[in-house]
């Protein structure tokens, strides 16, 4: 990409605030925490519900960023900057993104659905780039801004595109359209997903269908609730398990060697092919890709050898714990210029350790020359201060010397040969490989080695909750995101991380240790203790965390150490008791806490605040409606008297939701963040963040009569197939869930906790389920959910997540 400025103010229809016209724009930025935007970066200032970019934009200035598609000119920044002062900023995105389509004429397919869309794309890329050049969206950008900019990454050199559409409500769908513009249309499985934001289902399909409305061809499986509503121009080509009237009839599938065999009829001929896959979505998944294949006149025989080796889509990167202090990102499955950028983004957003190691194979399908590619490779690593490069592959090898501190082997199996001799240790490791490069080897060997037990973490749902309750604040309105307890089980350092990387304003841990972990970690967020005890105070101010003080005895401790250390200022947080009666300064000790606080320089009070006892209970509301009226009594004769006005706050998660008019400067966001409500309305619009995951070790049949587990508590009435299962109560699995109380979720079907839960294992009945050893299996996630486990359990979801021990291994990923 290389065009003026001068025409994109004309594309745009911009009103233009700038000094050179002139300047050639060679990529597109919205995100300005990205170290990839550089003085030939055009950066659009989106503005969302929760955040608003112009606010970054003299700071990207500040490192060479130039042109900026704004609503608005920040103050103080005029003729400063190139600014190109549009209504809208996404829609000027999408508009941009048009007008680069436009540019280039070769067929593009687009999809659409409520599940599958990523890995028929993925896959649809993998049967089909023998024969042409592809660009793709990378990994999951299939949104409003997503897809814009996954279009503008199109070269000279592509001769097909393959872009995903998703959308969660209604009006979205023909914007991208707009943008993709498709020739071929998937619509893949339609699901219950982002139900929410349509009225029914049928709106939920006729909006899906506006992506195809100037495509030359609908494929998609034949339902008679799609069919009312396909637009009467478009051609379509259809498949279906039982409807005769299809394009394309499957009429079998029989399992062979833990493969599917799929037979099928298409003009007269019956033929068929074999996927490594059992479940129903795969099969689905891979017929939509036989469906695009057969549209484009694809050889029974390619097809047949093709489809074979498909293989699971990894579409999310994971952050795990590496050897010798070592933090590893996984994504060991692809290996593609836009992707790389966006793994180098995220590697980023990781700050744990200062050094960071990319381990990178050759890169395909750029569209690009090989010296201009990694040109521009060299380029992104030198922008994200990449401290080492491993390239792996005889063309990565072959242009070295663009790379500072480069090391290359042609092959995986070099690189593995010469592994002892590499130093990895305290830093942070990206793993990027194609997938025939097979680095999921690598990343075996650098991972630390734990038992097959994982909470699993998705830090997109971290995000979509903090946004969802960021949505629900005034603008002015302070966050802190509680981290306390190793952050409700799910890891405090790691999600720190992605919290200061979304702008949070504070953060809340319970103890001092907590907080001076996070601080080692190099989270610069300010921090708050909430239950400091005394003997603390001293490495508090070391560590510059910051103090919630509750009693006058912790007043007078710190004061004491504050005037030792001749402090000037310090933040400290006052807490009062409304009504909790846990923590907290009273009514009757307000005087003398003004008095000690009165003319006081060695402390700052920088928030007064205190805790809802029953902001989930209507039932309770009168009770908290009193606590807020107290509140607003007390914090503001200690603001009056003492002359201040720091930040207050009172609402914890239910709170936000249940109170909005008491969101005074600040709120205190907790479980809900990782994706519990005690309100099941409010549930249904959440994201599962935590999925306890382990495996079954061994499966074994018993008689009637026999007996399973310590004390011999579950006693079979019938022939029963048990699997065990490596976790249990040291892992933080309640002794409770035995005896059938609970159970586990293996291949989508209940698996009941057979007698005593052990140490380390439990037993559970698959008598129904057909399952081997070795299989997956889900402890918690969406089913069951923890909500769901604390309801049998009779305790709270707070309860069930924090129990989980730190000797299972956490993975984060996006």
């Amino acid at each position: 990409m290389s065009i003026s400025l001068k025409k994109i103010v004309a594309v745009l229809n911009a009103k233009w605030l700038g000094l050179k016209a002139e300047n050639e724009i060679e990529n597109i930025s919205i995100d300005s925490r990205s170290l990839q935007n550089s003085p030939s970066t055009l950066f659009f200032a989106i503005v969302g519900v929760n955040n608003d970019a112009h606010n970054y934009i003299e700071d990207l200035m500040s490192i060479g960023v130039q042109n900026f598609v704004v609503q608005y000119v920040p103050a103080g920044l005029e003729d400063k900057a190139n600014f190109l002062v549009v209504d809208n900023s996404i829609k000027a995105l999408q508009d941009f993104a048009v007008f680069y389509r436009n540019k280039f004429q070769f067929p593009v397919i687009g999809l659409t659905g409520s599940n599958g869309k990523t890995i028929v794309k993925e896959w649809l890329n993998f049967l089909l780039s023998p024969d042409f050049n592809v660009i793709r969206s990378p990994k999951s950008y299939n949104s409003q801004v997503g897809v814009p900019l996954s279009i503008v990454a199109i070269n000279e050199k592509h001769n097909l595109g393959i872009f995903e559409a998703g959308i969660s409500t209604v009006s979205e769908m023909q914007n991208l359209e707009k943008v993709i513009q498709p020739i071929i249309g998937v619509l893949t499985n339609i699901g219950s997903s982002h139900d929410e934001g349509f009225e029914n289902i049928e709106y939920k399909i006729k909006e899906k269908l506006l992506l195809f409305n100037h495509a030359e061809v609908l494929i998609y499986q034949k339902d008679a609730a799609v069919d009312r509503f396909i637009n009467p121009r478009n051609k379509t080509f259809s498949w279906s398990f039982n409807d005769e009237t299809a394009t394309v009839l499957v009429f079998k599938k029989e399992i062979v060697n833990q493969h599917t065999v799929i037979h099928y009829t298409h003009d007269g001929k019956v033929a068929r092919f074999e996927i490594p896959f059992l479940d129903k979505a795969s099969i689905e998944n891979a017929i939509s890709c036989l469906m695009v294949l057969l549209y484009l006149n694809y050889e029974s025989a390619v097809i047949q050898a093709r489809m074979l080796l498909l293989f699971p889509v990894e579409m999310r990167l994971k952050v795990k714990n590496g050897i010798n202090n070592c933090t590893l990102v996984d994504d060991s499955y692809s290996s593609d210029f836009q992707s790389l950028k966006i793994a180098l983004d995220f590697l980023e957003s990781q700050k744990q350790f200062q050094s960071k190691t990319v381990i990178l194979s050759d890169i395909f399908q750029s569209g690009l020359v090989n010296e201009e590619l990694y040109d521009r490779v060299a380029k992104l690593i030198i922008s994200n201060n990449i401290n080492r490069v491993i390239g792996i592959g005889d063309t990565i090898s072959a242009f070295k010397e663009k790379f500072n501190n480069c090391i290359t082997y042609n092959n995986t199996a070099e690189f593995i040969a010469d592994f002892e001799h590499i130093d990895f240790s305290n830093e942070t490791i990206l793993v990027k490989g194609a997938r025939s490069f097979q680095f999921e080897e690598i990343v075996a060997l650098l991972e630390e080695k734990t038992h097959e037990t994982v909470l699993e973490i998705n830090l997109n749902a971290i995000s979509y909750n903090l946004n969802f309750f960021k949505s629900k604040l005034k603008p002015e309105v302070k966050i802190m995101v509680m981290v306390k307890a190793f952050g409700y089980g799910n890891g405090g350092l790691e999600i720190a991380n992605l919290l200061e990387h979304h702008n949070v304003d504070y953060l809340g841990v319970a103890f001092a240790d907590e907080g001076i972990s996070l601080k080692n970690g190099g989270i610069k967020t300010p921090i708050m203790v909430l239950n400091p005890e005394n003997t603390s105070f001293g490495a508090i101010i070391q560590h510059q965390l910051e103090p919630e003080i509750y009693c006058l005895k912790g007043l007078h401790a710190f004061l004491k150490i504050a005037k030792q250390k001749k402090l000037q200022a310090f933040p400290i947080h006052i807490k009062i008791d409304t009504g909790m009666h846990r923590l907290g300064f009273e009514a009757n000790t307000l005087a003398e806490l003004i008095s000690t606080l009165k003319d006081n320089d060695t402390v700052k009070v920088k928030s007064i605040l205190s805790h809802l006892a029953t902001s989930d209970d209507p039932l309770q509301r009168d009770f908290t409606l009193k606590q807020i009226n107290l509140f607003e009594e007390l914090s503001s004769k200690i603001i009056r008297e003492l002359g201040i006005n720091p930040i207050r706050h009172i609402l914890n998660t239910s709170g936000i939701s249940n109170f909005p008019d008491s969101q005074y400067n600040m709120v205190r966001l907790g479980i809900g963040l990782y994706g519990v409500s005690n309100d099941l309305k409010e549930q249904k619009y959440l994201e599962t963040v935590g999925t306890l995951k382990s495996v079954i070790s061994q499966v074994r049949v018993i008689d009637a009569g026999e007996s399973v587990g310590y004390g011999r508590k579950f006693v079979a009435k019938r022939i029963t197939k048990v699997a065990t299962i490596p976790i249990g109560y040291a892992d933080g699995i309640s002794r409770g869930l035995g005896n059938g109380v609970g159970y586990i979720n293996i291949k989508d079907q209940k698996a009941k906790i057979l007698g005593n839960v052990c140490m380390d294992m439990i037993m559970v009945d698959v008598t129904d389920i057909e399952c081997t050893e070795g299989e997956s299996v889900i402890v918690f996630g969406e089913k069951p959910s923890v909500s769901s486990i604390a309801k049998k359990l009779n305790t709270i979801p707070y309860e069930i997540l924090t129990s989980i021990s730190q000797r299972v291994k956490r993975v984060f990923y996006r």
